[in-house]
């Protein structure tokens, strides 16, 4: 034989590297061992797997579309509602400045209707008759429908309320006079609580005195309210009112006790209106603070209100010369008394505090109403002034002498 290849043998080609890789790891040339027959493609198993993902797409899609559907049906669907006429009796308070979604809200807390929207929408379809709803505690049904439960809070009949409006300018006798005339009480049964001022929350200032933090204000009593909560609800509206104007941040600024600044309040209060108020109080304040270089009362603030209040006196009364000596004795005459009185001759009110809290600026010492049927008040800086504005108001009284 020559070193020719011979016809029958193998001539090595370009997969003889890959043939012995595969029989070095033990490998047909297919890729499976030897004396194990070729597995079967398992074509199958991907079906499989793509149809559960379908199925699991489709779950999706359905539970989506349901969701869709709900929401579709709660966003055009009407509220829920009762059908009436209503159940067991429940009391539902309507308070200051309650708008028909509040109103909702609290009939839906309370079980009278059976949402929040159903109410809403009637009150807003009828918003004349709303406009008529009252403050105050209201006797309805549970289970109402939004019709009835609205004709129950529009008839007036049915408010079960002790409600009293406290006029600005009262003494606590006043108040209690009042509260008495409005509820089943007894003014014994109110002094009572007055001598226990811990149970309605004076600030520790007052000294336990409740004159001038009985606010004034419109109340609606609940029908099992109490003396001690109605006078405590009074006392809680002050503290909102004197928070209001910051009665203790504006005292410490003008040099005063916050209990000195409820004081020139009532003063206020007493002495004018409007926006004469933050006039007076610069007034009060100067009087106070010293006579200045254009005349003064010498720290006397000679305030006829002081005199009617140490006589005990009611209303607007014209103070004479015998009414100041009677009322010498007393702390509050602010004739005989250089300062401010012990304290509140009054209840002031929103104005009032809000003056007191920050007066105008100017140098006033005096000041006298001209007009007792416009309010007309004029101010001076000297008493000479002074002296023709009340020349101008005794001639006022000549011509009117029905209202002086």
């Amino acid at each position: 034989m020559t070193d020719e290849q011979r016809p029958d043998e193998q001539r090595p080609d370009e997969h003889s590297t890959e043939t012995d890789l595969a029989g070095a790891l033990g490998l047909s040339e297919h890729g499976h061992r030897r004396g194990e027959a070729p597995a079967r493609k398992r074509a199958g198993a991907g079906c499989i797997l793509l149809l559960v993902l379908v199925l699991l797409m489709g779950g999706v899609a359905w539970v989506g579309l349901t969701k869709g559907v709900d929401w579709a049906r709660d966003q055009f669907a009407a509220p829920a509602d009762y059908p009436g006429p209503g159940t067991d009796p429940v009391l539902v308070q309507v308070e200051a400045g309650d708008t028909a979604d509040q109103i909702g809200q609290t009939l839906k807390k309370a079980g009278v209707v059976a949402s929040a929207g159903a109410y809403i929408d009637y009150a807003r379809a009828h918003e004349v008759a709303s406009a008529t709803i009252q403050v105050g505690y209201y006797e309805v049904k549970k289970k109402m429908s939004a019709a009835e439960a609205f004709t129950a809070l529009t008839d007036p009949r049915n408010i079960r309320t002790d409600r009293v409006a406290v006029p600005e300018g009262l003494r606590v006798v006043d108040v209690v006079d009042l509260l008495v005339k409005n509820t089943e009480f007894t003014k014994r049964e109110f002094n009572r609580v007055l001598a226990r001022p811990a149970s309605i929350g004076l600030p520790a200032y007052a000294g336990g005195k409740a004159e001038g933090y009985l606010f004034p204000a419109t109340y609606a009593f609940s029908p099992d309210a109490k003396p001690v909560d109605m006078l405590k609800a009074m006392v809680d509206r002050w503290k909102q009112a004197a928070a209001d104007v910051d009665l203790e941040g504006s005292a410490k600024k003008l040099g005063y006790t916050p209990h000195q600044l409820m004081t020139i309040a009532s003063l206020v209060e007493a002495e004018g209106r409007g926006d004469d108020m933050p006039k007076i109080a610069r007034a009060i304040l100067n009087r106070l603070e010293g006579p200045g270089d254009k005349g003064g009362t010498n720290g006397l603030l000679q305030i006829d209100a002081t005199v009617n209040y140490a006589l005990n006196r009611k209303g607007t009364i014209t103070v004479l010369d015998g009414d100041r000596a009677r009322a010498a004795s007393s702390p509050y005459s602010t004739y005989a008394h250089v300062g401010l009185p012990p304290g509140p001759i009054e209840a002031p009110g929103d104005a009032a505090l809000e003056a007191a809290a920050h007066p105008a600026t100017g140098d006033w010492y005096f000041w006298v109403t001209v007009n007792l049927k416009t309010g007309e008040t004029k101010f001076a800086s000297t008493y000479a002034e002074h002296n023709r504005n009340v020349e101008e108001y005794r001639e006022y009284c000549r011509t009117q002498s029905d209202r002086c």
